[in-house]
C-alpha cells in the first residue's frame, strides 16, 4: 500500500491536517492522489541540497502530469481534464522559476568577476598613485644628497623631517597597497571555491550523467568564460606583484612590507593560478566510438574512437607557444595479476588550437586512436585472473601538456572517466551496463576496482537512470506506470520501492525467473527493437509497453470488446512485442486474448501497423474477422494508426491488373470438445500466414492439460 492511501485511512481529525497541507493550490492534492507511487519513488531528500536533481526532478513531475493529462483526455474524462491543465500551466510556471534561479546564480558569479576585476583595477591604480609617491621621494632625496654640502645645517633637517614624513606616508600606503592585494586574493579564493569545488564539480557530475543519458546540458563555454575571467585577473595580480618588487628594489628601509608581505602574497597568487589553471584543463568529449554515440566509454579493440581535451582558460598568446597534449592510456592502473596492459595506436600527440572549438578556446581533438591489447610477457595474450571479468574492467586514458605563459611554466593533466574495453561486439551491451552502473553510483576517476565490489542502487535512482536510455534513444521517456511494472520485476512485490536496494547482479549478471538471460539484456533488447521497427509509434504513445498481467487484465476488462493495447514481450531475449485485447462473451464474463509476440524476425518483413491493419482471426465457418477495433483506452484503430499506413499498396491493389498478394496474419480458433473460450486463454495463440492454417480439429486432446503438454513440446513449430 503506498504512503499516499495510508494518509487517507487516517482519523479524522488527522485528515482535516492533510486538508489543511494542500490548501497551497501549488501542489493540488488531485497530483498527489495520481502521482502517488511515482512521487513516493522519488529521492526528494537529496534533492533538496543538490540542484541538478532538483531541477530534474522539477521536470520529470511537469512530464507526470502532461501524462495524466493525456490519459484524461484519451478517456474523455471532462473535469479532470480540465483541472490538470490548470495543474499543468501552475506547475509549468514553478518549473520555469527554476531557471531565474539559475540565472541569479550566473549573476551572483558575474558580479563577483566584476567586483575581483575593479578590484584588480583599484589595486593598479593605487600602484601608480604609489610609484608616484616613491618618484616624488626620491627625486627630494636625490635633490637633498645634491645639495647637502651647500646647505646650512639647519636647512638640511628641515628637509630631512620632510622627506621622513614623506616616508611614513610612503610607508602607510604600501602597506594599504599590501592589504588591498592580501584582501583581493582572498576573494579570488572564494572565487576559485565557487568555480572549482561547485560550478566545474556540478559540471562533471552532469557529464558523467549525460553520458548514460540524462538530458542536461553540458556545454563549456558559461565555464570557460569564468575561468578566463578569473586567470585574467590573476595573472594582472601576479604582474602588479612584480611591479611591487620593483619599487622595493629602488627603495626599502626596515620592516618594509614590500619584503617582509609580498613574497607571500606573489607564492598565494601562483598557487591559485596553478589550481584555476590546473582544473581548467578537462575532458570535454568521453571516448566514443563513432557507431556508438549513445554508448560512449565503451571501447572496442581496433576499433576508432575520439576523444576531445579542452582548456577552459583563453590565452591567445599560449597558442605561439604549441601546447602539445600527448595522450596515454592505465598511466596509475591497478597492477593485479591479469590486469590487461593496452597500447594506443593512431596520432597520439598534437598542439592545442583554436580551429576546432567554436569558442575559440584551446582544444586537443583526438578523432583517430586504437586501442591494442599487449601481449604478455609469457606468450600470447594475457588472460584475466582477476576476479573482474572483461566488462568490469576499467581504464583510464590521460592527457597530459605544458604551459608556459608570464613566467609561470606547469605541467597540467586530466583523464577520461573510466572506460570498459571490449573485444567483440557481444560484449557491448555488458561493457555499457557497467559504465551506466559505475556513472550512476561512482564519481571517483580513480578507483579503477569499483566492481570488485559493487554498491547497490535504490530503485529510486536507478528508475531515473533506465527512463533515460529510451529518452535518449527516443522521444520519450519511460512514465510512473511502466517504471512501476520494471520495479516489481526487480523488487518483486515490495510496498517501498523507493528504498529498494538493487545489486549489481540482479541488473545486469543474474538470469531473470524462467529465462535465459538477465533483466539488462532483456531490456536493452527491447530498446533496439523500438529503435529500429517501433520508434513512431512509441513516441506517439500508442505504445503501454511496459505492464504486468495483472494490470494488462484490469485496464482490458471494463473495456468495449475490441479494445486493446500493445506491451513488450517478457520472455524474448532480444525484444518482442505482444497485443491483448478483450472479448465479452453473452454470459456477461469476458476473455483476454493475445497472441504470441512479433520479434526481429517479424517486424523486418511486416511493419506493427501493418500487422494491426489486417490482423484477423478465423472465426465460425472460417470466416475471418477483425479483433482489433480499439487501441485502449477508446481510440479508434484507424485514428491511432492510420498515419502509419503504408498507402502504396493501396494503390497498387486499386490500379494493377494482376490479382495482388499481401502478407497477413491471422489467429484461427480452435475448433476442440473443449470451449473455444477456455482454449483461447489457455495459451497465446500463434500468429501464422493464411496460406498455411493450423488445423487445430487434428490435434488429438482430451483436457486442457493435454493441449499444455502438446504446446510444450514444440509440435507446432
Amino acid at each position: 500500500m503506498s504512503q499516499w492511501e495510508t494518509l487517507k485511512q487516517l482519523d479524522t481529525k488527522y485528515l482535516e491536517q492533510l486538508d489543511i497541507l494542500y490548501q497551497n493550490e501549488n501542489f493540488p492534492m488531485a497530483v498527489r492522489e495520481y502521482l502517488a507511487h511515482w512521487i513516493e519513488t522519488q529521492d526528494w531528500e537529496e534533492a533538496i541540497t543538490n540542484y541538478s536533481l532538483a531541477t530534474i526532478h522539477y521536470q520529470n513531475l511537469l512530464d507526470q502530469i502532461n501524462n495524466q493529462y493525456s490519459r484524461f483526455m484519451q478517456e474523455k474524462n471532462f473535469v479532470c481534464q480540465h483541472n490538470f491543465k490548470k495543474y499543468r500551466q501552475n506547475m509549468q510556471t514553478v518549473v520555469d522559476t527554476t531557471q531565474p534561479v539559475d540565472f541569479e546564480r550566473q549573476q551572483d558569479i558575474e558580479q563577483k568577476i566584476t567586483v575581483l576585476r575593479n578590484g584588480v583595477q583599484a589595486c593598479e591604480q593605487e600602484l601608480k598613485f604609489l610609484e608616484e609617491q616613491q618618484d616624488e621621494f626620491d627625486f627630494k632625496y636625490k635633490t637633498l644628497k645634491f645639495q647637502e654640502s651647500t646647505s646650512s645645517h639647519k636647512q638640511v633637517e628641515e628637509e630631512m623631517k620632510v622627506l621622513q614624513n614623506m616616508l611614513n606616508i610612503l610607508d602607510s600606503n604600501r602597506k594599504k597597497v599590501i592589504d588591498k592585494f592580501s584582501e583581493l586574493l582572498k576573494e579570488a579564493g572564494k572565487m576559485l571555491d565557487m568555480l572549482v569545488k561547485e560550478e566545474l564539480a556540478e559540471w562533471k557530475r552532469r557529464q558523467q550523467k549525460a553520458c548514460i543519458g540524462a538530458p542536461l546540458d553540458v556545454c563549456l563555454d558559461q565555464l570557460e568564460n569564468w575561468f578566463t575571467a578569473t586567470a585574467l585577473c590573476l595573472f594582472q595580480v601576479k604582474r602588479l606583484l612584480k611591479k611591487l618588487e620593483e619599487l622595493g628594489i629602488k627603495l626599502t628601509y626596515d620592516k618594509d612590507p614590500f619584503k617582509t608581505q609580498r613574497p607571500d602574497l606573489e607564492k598565494q597568487a601562483v598557487a591559485l593560478l596553478t589550481w584555476l589553471i590546473r582544473s581548467a584543463f578537462v575532458v570535454e568529449n568521453q571516448p566514443c566510438m563513432p557507431l556508438q554515440s549513445k554508448m560512449p566509454l565503451v571501447l572496442r579493440t581496433s576499433s576508432q574512437f575520439s576523444v576531445k581535451a579542452r582548456l577552459l582558460v583563453k590565452l591567445q598568446e599560449v597558442g605561439t607557444h604549441l601546447m602539445k597534449v600527448k595522450v596515454c592510456i592505465d598511466k596509475n592502473s591497478p597492477n593485479g595479476k591479469g590486469y590487461r596492459k593496452f597500447n594506443i595506436l593512431g596520432t597520439i600527440t598534437k598542439a592545442m588550437n583554436t580551429m576546432e572549438s567554436k569558442s575559440g578556446g584551446l582544444c586537443a581533438d583526438f578523432r583517430h586512436l586504437q586501442l591494442k591489447e599487449q601481449k604478455s610477457g609469457i606468450g600470447g595474450k594475457g588472460s584475466n585472473e582477476t576476479s573482474l571479468i572483461v566488462t568490469e574492467e576499467l581504464h583510464v586514458i590521460s592527457f597530459e601538456t605544458e604551459l608556459v605563459y608570464q613566467e609561470l611554466n606547469l605541467v597540467i593533466e586530466t583523464c577520461t572517466l573510466p572506460v570498459v574495453v571490449i573485444s567483440n561486439a557481444s560484449q557491448l551491451l555488458s561493457g555499457w551496463a557497467s559504465v551506466v552502473w559505475y556513472n550512476m553510483l561512482c564519481n571517483d576517476p580513480k578507483n579503477l576496482m569499483f566492481f570488485s565490489n559493487p554498491p547497490s542502487a535504490p530503485w529510486s535512482q536507478l528508475s531515473d537512470v533506465l527512463s533515460w536510455q529510451f529518452s535518449a534513444n527516443t522521444k520519450r521517456h519511460l512514465d510512473a506506470d511502466q517504471l512501476s511494472m520494471l520495479a516489481e520485476k526487480l523488487c518483486g512485490t515490495t510496498q517501498n520501492y523507493a528504498d529498494y536496494p538493487i545489486t549489481w547482479a540482479k541488473f545486469s549478471k543474474e538470469n531473470l525467473p524462467n529465462q535465459n538471460f538477465s533483466f539488462w539484456l532483456w531490456l536493452q533488447g527491447i530498446l533496439e527493437l523500438i529503435k529500429k521497427y517501433l520508434e513512431d509509434i512509441w513516441n506517439d504513445g500508442n505504445i503501454i509497453g511496459f505492464l504486468s498481467k495483472k494490470r494488462e487484465r484490469n485496464l482490458l476488462k471494463r473495456k468495449p470488446t475490441g479494445t486493446f493495447l500493445l506491451r513488450f514481450s517478457e520472455s524474448c531475449k532480444d525484444g518482442g512485442i505482444t497485443f491483448s485485447w478483450v472479448e465479452h462473451l453473452t454470459n456477461g464474463e469476458f476473455k483476454i486474448r493475445s497472441v504470441q509476440p512479433y520479434t526481429k524476425a517479424h517486424l523486418t518483413n511486416i511493419p506493427l501497423s501493418e500487422i494491426l491493419r489486417f490482423y484477423k482471426v478465423i472465426a465460425d465457418e472460417n470466416v475471418p474477422e477483425h479483433p482489433l477495433l480499439y487501441l485502449y483506452p477508446n481510440i479508434p484503430k484507424d485514428e491511432a494508426f492510420g498515419k502509419y499506413y503504408s498507402e502504396s499498396s493501396e494503390a497498387e491493389f486499386r490500379n494493377n491488373k494482376y490479382l495482388k498478394t499481401r502478407l497477413i496474419v491471422v489467429s484461427e480458433r480452435p475448433s476442440t470438445d473443449l470451449p473455444a473460450d477456455e482454449l483461447m486463454d489457455a495459451c497465446q495463440l500463434g500468429d501464422i500466414e493464411l496460406s498455411e492454417p493450423v488445423k487445430w480439429d487434428h490435434i488429438p486432446m482430451k483436457t486442457l492439460q493435454d493441449l499444455m503438454e502438446f504446446l510444450e513440446t514444440d509440435s507446432l513449430t
